[in-house]
């Protein structure tokens, strides 16, 4: 795996490094967001790890323009203990986020699961009505419309389709998507679902995933669109 690792303090980025080497994973620096766009565009690399507070170009700039031409998976790094930051993340297409101190096996651990969670559980195509998802593929349609999506929102939608019409709590998406013990909030998971829904809402589907107040999340049994 090819991963992008951009920070701007030199010491931080070269301990990252040799962690993420030593797993065995090629690694590509950059020391400012404008050369994360360059290296992201040239590489292709398979997953990010990003920076926040990067001068000039932050890492909530460098993803909102890295998500609009790839949905490679963002891992923030972030020296701000702020839930409001690191939802606004997510709500740009990050995958996830780490605290900044961490522990490289931390970082490591969480890199994998994300890498994890990104391939295909299954190689056959789900359809739900006039959504179809393509796990193998990381492709998505709905209504003969493209979708893309991050690599948690796959998770969490190919969790969906396992049993349309099913109630799922959030406490059980929270744990299938992120694991077991995870310390995931449910706005964490609403700003998901929310980033969702939008993206179905201009594919002319907004109601698509249903929330019952109380229960859990669901895709609508229907497969009528756009009602």
């Amino acid at each position: 795996m090819k991963i992008l690792l951009v920070d701007d303090d030199p010491r931080l980025r070269e301990l990252v490094r040799i962690a993420l080497e030593r797993a065995d994973w090629q690694v590509i620096t950059a020391a400012d967001g404008q050369e994360a766009l360059l290296h992201a565009a040239r590489e292709a690399p398979d997953l990010i790890v990003l920076d926040i507070g990067l001068p000039e170009l932050d890492g909530f700039e460098v993803c909102r323009r890295i998500r609009q031409r790839s949905e490679v998976p963002i891992l923030f790094l972030t020296a701000r203990d702020d839930e409001v930051d690191c939802i606004l993340g997510l709500e740009l297409g990050a995958d996830d986020y780490v605290t900044k101190p961490f522990s490289p096996r931390e970082l490591v651990a969480r890199i994998k699961a994300i890498a994890k969670r990104s391939r295909a559980n299954g190689t056959v195509p789900v359809n739900h009505g006039a959504l179809t998802l393509d796990p193998q593929a990381h492709r998505c349609w709905l209504n003969g419309q493209e979708i893309a999506l991050t690599a948690r929102e796959q998770s969490i939608l190919q969790l969906l389709t396992k049993a349309p019409g099913r109630l799922c709590s959030k406490p059980e998406l929270i744990h299938h998507i992120w694991g077991a013990g995870s310390q995931v909030s449910d706005r964490t998971l609403d700003s998901h679902l929310r980033n969702l829904r939008g993206k179905f809402s201009e594919a002319g589907n907004p109601e698509l995933i249903e929330t019952v107040h109380g229960a859990g999340i669901r895709l609508r049994d229907s497969g009528q669109t756009g009602a």
